[in-house]
């Protein structure tokens, strides 16, 4: 072991003072470098004599050393008539060049824990997993004087039941994680159960006699932020958490959006009562190739929001945000007789509210195909109020208002030759009273909304799955309750009252009833 290990020190040695500019072939310095090179060596002795350093990364050492000696030998010789030789090393010097080969090999050992036997590999430190699971009922209770589906049906609208009660076991499970690949960038992946052509929702329906349920790739994304160049920046691409400030008016809460997101956040806001954030964003939504036979355009959503956060103490905090949501390419256009050719002007996914008209134009009454009468830029108002009333319980109130600014009646008109009415605003109110999340036993939170969304107030497609089944044009209360039965551990209960506001007559109450876990 001390044959070697003599070797690698003095190959180590060698390699330092080349670095430095000593002149090795002074005779008069020889004594001072066989001091330094025998102080380097009981050094690297001492390691491995604790362990620190075992015998494959003195080696390593070995012939890192030797590949840096030559280099500097080599780049010595080409710059020897120009080289400034140094005839005295003072002291100061040779502590320097110990204290520095120390701290290299120390540090090394920390990071790769050498010595440690019961360590984990130091790449398992660089990833966080998470999960949960949510068990639970579902029933939904329909009005006797609803208008029957069929209705609903000639008018376009995605509805198959009005009249008949459902009662459901449902289930939803996800699993994710992220990963450090560098200081700077971060990867996220998620699993989630539910449907892959139903972007809003991740339940699962038990009940397909005893059939396995899918897991489909609900997030997939590379998150970078740089430490040194524009620190304030975050820039995220691929599947992505929605980055909007945002409620389930506009957005539901399982929608992840596809996309490049910038977002702007001063990394020293946490210090500061007034943190203001802004976001920039750029989402396909429904790529399609265009060709003799397909004249629609690729459907995208550029969206942008800015706000404030103000925090003047521990127990108050609020956050408004203002957010502008313009969908391009997104409304119908109706195909010419016996064509085919705007087919993909209909939009892939849909819940129900928006103002429909039928594009198909081949005279066929049973072939008929739905398109959105209105143009869509969304302007959305959003805020949230939080303030500690007794730790831990916080009275926490949200707001949120939406209007289409993009509607035109004459546009509509022109379109699909029907006069629509505008029906372009909407808002929520929410109050809630408890823990802001429900993390250990006997954590509780009692909650009451109201909401009012228009027709065509946004796109029906994004917004909240569960109120009214999905969609627009409704109106109505949510009570919630939630209670914790252990860490992370709880269950939760809504009652959803909702009716529509205008047009056919559709009244829906659902119960909810979830135990939650999370992991």
């Amino acid at each position: 072991m001390k044959r070697p290990l003599h070797h690698a020190m003095r190959q180590v040695t060698l390699a330092a003072l080349i670095t430095v500019g000593l002149g090795a072939a002074q005779a008069d310095e020889r004594e001072d470098l066989e001091t330094l090179k025998q102080t380097t060596i009981n050094l690297i002795q001492a390691l491995v004599q604790q362990g620190v350093l075992p015998a494959d990364k003195a080696d390593a050492l070995v012939k890192q050393a030797e590949a840096k000696a030559k280099a500097s030998v080599a780049e010595a010789k080409k710059t020897e008539q120009s080289t400034v030789r140094v005839q005295f090393v003072p002291e100061s010097v040779r502590k320097q060049i110990a204290d520095e080969v120390r701290e290299e090999v120390v540090a090394q050992a920390k990071a790769e824990r050498w010595g440690d036997v019961n360590a984990v590999p130091e790449w398992v430190d660089r990833f966080k997993f998470e999960g949960d699971l949510r068990l639970g009922l579902q029933r939904d209770m329909f009005s006797q004087s609803n208008a029957p589906e069929v209705f609903f049906q000639v008018q376009g609208q995605d509805i198959d039941n009005t009249l008949e009660d459902r009662d459901r076991a449902r289930l939803r499970a996800r699993f994710g994680f992220t990963a450090r690949v560098t200081p700077d960038i971060t990867a996220g992946l998620r699993l989630a159960t539910g449907s892959q052509f139903e972007p809003v929702s991740t339940n699962q329906t038990l009940g397909n006699f005893n059939n396995k349920s899918n897991f489909s790739l609900d997030r997939a994304f590379l998150k970078g932020r740089s430490q040194d160049f524009l620190p304030w920046l975050t820039t995220t691409a691929g599947r992505m958490p929605n980055p909007f400030f945002s409620t389930d008016l506009v957005w539901d809460d399982d929608l992840n959006l596809d996309g490049l997101a910038l977002q702007y956040e001063d990394p020293t806001a946490s210090a500061r009562v007034w943190r203001p954030f802004a976001t920039l964003g750029l989402f396909p939504l429904q790529e399609v190739q265009r060709s003799l036979s397909n004249e629609a355009k690729s459907k995208w959503l550029i969206g942008a929001q800015g706000g404030v956060e103000w925090v003047p103490s521990n127990d108050l905090r609020a956050k408004v945000g203002l957010g502008v949501y313009d969908y391009r390419n997104i409304s119908g256009v109706r195909n010419a007789f016996n064509s085919t050719t705007t087919n993909e002007t209909a939009p892939d996914y849909r819940q129900k509210g928006n103002t429909l008209f039928n594009i198909d134009n081949d005279g066929n009454p049973n072939t008929n195909l739905y398109g959105l009468a209105a143009d869509y830029q969304v302007l959305n108002l959003t805020g949230a109020v939080d303030f500690n009333l007794y730790n831990p319980v916080h009275l926490i109130v949200s707001g949120d208002y939406v209007r289409n600014i993009g509607f035109s009646s004459s546009k509509a008109l022109a379109r699909s030759g029907l006069t629509v009415t505008p029906q372009t605003t909407g808002y929520m109110v929410r109050v809630a009273v408890g823990m802001p999340a429900m993390l250990l036993k006997n954590d509780w939170q009692l909650s009451l909304a109201y909401r009012y969304l228009e027709a065509d107030a946004t796109l029906d497609a994004f917004n909240d799955s569960d109120f009214h089944l999905g969609g627009t044009n409704n109106k109505g209360f949510i009570v919630g309750a939630q209670y914790g039965l252990s860490r992370n551990t709880w269950i939760n209960a809504r009652w959803l009252s909702s009716r529509e506001i205008r047009g056919l007559p559709l009244s829906i109450n659902t119960l909810q009833v979830y135990l939650n876990a999370k992991f």
